[in-house]
């Protein structure tokens, strides 16, 4: 995966790329400016909005590892295999420099102490994982070539001492797509699909404010389903199967953001 494949986000993939790309390639002049390395990046933002993916990005442009964690792949039932766990990331990750640590929705490996032990008292496994990510962290500072990066849409579940100047002192807001980022990923994500002449993906992008890019990208894959469904055989994707699925899927996009976006919002499309 390539910037390329990434629509957008532009302010995101310029902090990125100083926060990763800039300590390898141009170490010797950040040492001269006094900058210090980056050494975690916390990108928050809605479901389905490319946290991901950019991560994914990211790490290929840069040509560093990404070893990736979630709340699953760390917690166990035996007492100390958390803990265990995500040491093992850390001396993997330093084994593997340059590499990228991320951690996929960190709210569900680490959140605020207190909230995670029975009534917000007693030690609970959450709270020894968070005090050996906070240890990790901090031994990262002679790992230079090894950065940690979360992805959460809940920033204000975790806790402040994740968020300090020297953890994760970089915080990257991804936002829904603008209309001009909605026009990109419709674009790519129809890339290589018979598309007719009638379909104008500026008009759709206009109208699916609200939108994530999996909403997008779904809403592609769905038109061309209706487009199987309407002829087993068929050789286009049309503007009325765009329709169709936007129909099914912007009752779903209301219903989870609490906006209008309803069925009328397609009208100026052309049939």
């Amino acid at each position: 995966m390539s910037w390329d494949d990434i629509g957008g986000m532009a302010d995101a993939k310029g902090r990125l790329l100083e926060a990763i790309e800039w300590p390898l390639k141009h170490a010797a002049t950040m040492a001269r400016l006094g900058i210090t390395p980056s050494m975690g990046i916390l990108l928050h933002g809605p479901p389905g909005c490319g946290k991901t993916s950019i991560i994914r990005a990211a790490a290929s442009c840069c040509d560093c590892a990404l070893i990736t964690a979630t709340g699953a792949s760390i917690y166990s039932m035996y007492v100390g295999q958390a803990e265990e766990t995500v040491r093992n990331l850390f001396k993997k990750a330093r084994l593997n420099a340059p590499c990228i640590l991320f951690l996929d929705e960190i709210d569900a490996i680490v959140s605020k102490r207190g909230l995670a032990g029975e009534g917000g008292q007693g030690d609970s496994v959450q709270e020894r994982v968070l005090a050996t990510l906070l240890n990790e962290m901090d031994g990262i500072e002679s790992s230079p070539h090894v950065i940690v990066v979360g992805a959460t849409n809940r920033v204000d579940m975790l806790d402040d001492a994740l968020l300090r100047p020297g953890r994760f002192g970089e915080i990257v807001h991804i936002p829904y797509p603008d209309e001009q980022t909605r026009e990109e990923i419709l674009l790519g994500a129809t890339k290589g699909v018979p598309i007719a002449e009638d379909i104008s993906m500026r008009e759709w992008a206009a109208c699916t404010e609200g939108f994530s890019g999996a909403d997008l990208d779904n809403l592609c894959r769905e038109a061309a389903l209706c487009a199987m469904r309407e002829n087993i055989n068929s050789l286009h994707v049309r503007n009325d199967h765009f329709k169709k699925a936007f129909q099914s899927l912007s009752r779903k996009v209301e219903s989870r953001v609490g906006e209008g976006i309803g069925n009328e919002d397609a009208r100026h499309i052309r049939l």
